[in-house]
């Protein structure tokens, strides 16, 4: 089981995101992710990290006066099912990772390019997910009027 997505985002934060089809993994076709309704929870998840990561890569650039004219963030979640779950029942922990590959477009030295690649982990939700956090779940009243 795989997903991938790929974010694109301008220097005028302008950002367009594609994912392939969850449930066709043989078909290699990116398709525009223009409504939320169109990924899985895992696309959200690796969209959310690519546009951490762009516009936390723009900032820095913008701020420190480095030419970087878009960047291009491929990201794949991949975790194998099947390997994992021979015992399901026992299980409590799945082997997975967000491999993520980062194109930077712009006349750059290769110490600015090193730099950004440094900056790119300084990404809130790259931050999270590499170190982990703790989410605490409870029951609330329905406070909706119907």
């Amino acid at each position: 089981m795989g997903e991938k997505v790929i974010v694109r985002q301008n220097s005028q934060f302008e950002v367009e995101i594609k994912a392939q089809d969850p449930h066709n993994p043989d078909d290699p076709e990116f398709y525009p992710a223009k409504e939320i309704h169109q990924l899985s929870p895992y696309g959200l998840l690796l969209a959310g990290l690519g546009s951490c990561t762009t516009v936390v890569l723009h900032t820095y650039a913008q701020y420190h006066d480095v030419p970087l004219e878009k960047v291009e963030i491929h990201l794949e979640y991949d975790r194998v099912f099947a390997d994992d779950c021979k015992e399901c029942e026992g299980i409590e922990e799945y082997k997975e990772q967000i491999a993520m590959g980062i194109a930077l477009f712009g006349e750059l030295t290769p110490e600015e390019r090193r730099r950004l690649f440094a900056i790119s982990k300084h990404c809130p939700i790259h931050k999270m997910l590499a170190h982990g956090i703790e989410v605490v779940s409870h029951p609330v009243e329905n406070t909706q009027e119907e």
